[in-house]
């Protein structure tokens, strides 16, 4: 069932501060698909006693493109998407921060607003945000031209939650849930998971994450198809995993596993575990002596995509 949803028809809308331009674009140009009609959007926005920025009951997704100041764009790109136990998008320490941080080094940084996942909005919320990440790929490969990108150096990032729908798209792009007439390639070229949710299995899976995407009584086979380490194989991208070893929220058993797998199938990895730092702390790990963003940018160069 397709939502009769009538989005903006601007391409985009452009905001401009401090020297730089965002661009708001709307991922989906006619209807969303998986949406029931007629529903209300009650997507809203605060600021917790923390600073961070949380966005609840999204239901229309986007893209805001962070675009690298004049001449200094090397053509690589990353969809990057916060996390939120799949009920909130905390979409600054884990969102536009980080986009920002991506310009200063030539990357051009799109952060997905996807949608979360809600029997209210959806017809089968399992799979609205693979919908969206999917989606997401497929528009930055089909329009890399437009914005002066590489088609084939498209990175997929994503913290907790937005970790495990990053893991998602890496491990299950042949399984297309969206329309693709063109036959785009939904694979990402590499991945990069922040303190991710791997997986669902009850032993160290994160149960708030599980519970809001696939409910309180799932079946075996989705708890298995959820679990991202069960799914790697030769074609999985390469991967850089950061997580603390203390993270009591989601267990540092998801990156370790998820590793273990990219290594069994030979697929090029790298994981940094921090001994302190918890869970959440976006850019900066404060018990940490180097930043987890300048290992990333090390690994960039290393495998040439900020060439």
């Amino acid at each position: 069932m397709m939502s009769k949803t009538i989005l903006p028809i601007l391409f985009f809308t452009v905001i401009t501060f401090s020297g730089m331009a965002q661009k708001v674009i709307p991922l989906y140009t006619n209807e969303v698909p998986n949406a029931k009609t007629d529903v209300k959007n009650i997507e809203s926005e605060e600021t917790n006693a923390e600073g961070m920025v949380l966005i609840k009951n999204v239901s229309i997704p986007d893209l805001t493109v962070f675009i690298p100041a004049k001449g200094k764009a090397n053509g690589t790109s990353v969809i990057i998407c916060p996390g939120g136990g799949y009920g909130i998008l905390a979409s600054k320490h884990e969102g536009s921060d980080v986009a920002k941080e991506f310009n200063k080094i030539g990357v051009t940084a799109f952060v997905l607003k996807y949608r979360l996942p809600s029997d209210k909005t959806m017809v089968d919320k399992t799979i609205g945000p693979l919908q969206d990440a999917q989606q997401a790929i497929k528009f930055v490969r089909e329009n890399a031209s437009k914005f002066n990108l590489n088609p084939n150096r498209i990175c997929f990032m994503g913290f907790s939650a937005g970790g495990h729908l990053a893991a998602t798209a890496g491990t299950h792009f042949d399984f297309s849930v969206i329309k693709n007439e063109h036959n785009t390639s939904l694979r990402p070229d590499f991945l990069m998971l922040i303190y991710p949710v791997i997986s669902f299995v009850d032993t160290i899976g994160h149960m708030g994450s599980r519970e809001n995407l696939i409910g309180k009584t799932p079946t075996d086979e989705k708890i298995n198809w959820f679990s991202n380490e069960k799914h790697v194989n030769t074609k999985t991208p390469p991967a850089f995993l950061i997580h603390a070893q203390d993270d009591n929220a989601v267990k540092v058993d998801n990156s370790l596993l998820f590793y273990k797998a990219l290594t069994a199938s030979k697929v090029e990895a790298e994981i940094h575990v921090f001994p302190k730092g918890g869970h959440g702390f976006g850019l900066i790990n404060k018990s940490a002596t180097t930043t987890w963003f300048a290992l990333c940018q090390n690994w960039l160069l290393s495998n040439r995509w900020l060439k």
